[in-house]
């Protein structure tokens, strides 16, 4: 049971980097993603460092903010770790399209 935990908490912490890596690489791609993948992206990464949304939906008017809290929104229920690993599936296809 101990190996079992050790592995979960491994893979976790490996996870957790290879995210964060990403995170930073992709904000240095050589063109900028279209506005889908970044929401994508916006959307996962708050539900894999923040959980499930915990802010009010922006106004009518706030058009990129109510774009980027459906976004998130639409992550509801989704783990960290499921976040996390979606996320870095997404960044790597962007970076691969776009360069660095």
């Amino acid at each position: 049971m101990a190996a079992v935990k050790t592995r979960v908490l491994v893979n976790t912490i490996t996870l957790k980097a290879e995210f964060e890596k990403l995170a930073e690489d992709v904000k240095n791609v050589k063109t900028r993603p279209e506005d889908q993948e970044l929401l994508d992206m916006y959307g996962l990464y708050k539900q894999a460092t923040v959980g499930d949304i915990n802010t009010e939906k922006p106004g009518l008017l706030d058009f990129k903010g109510k774009a980027k809290w459906e976004a998130w929104s639409s992550r509801t229920g989704m783990s960290k770790d499921d976040a996390m690993t979606a996320y870095i599936a997404i960044a790597k296809d962007v970076i691969a399209k776009y360069g660095m």
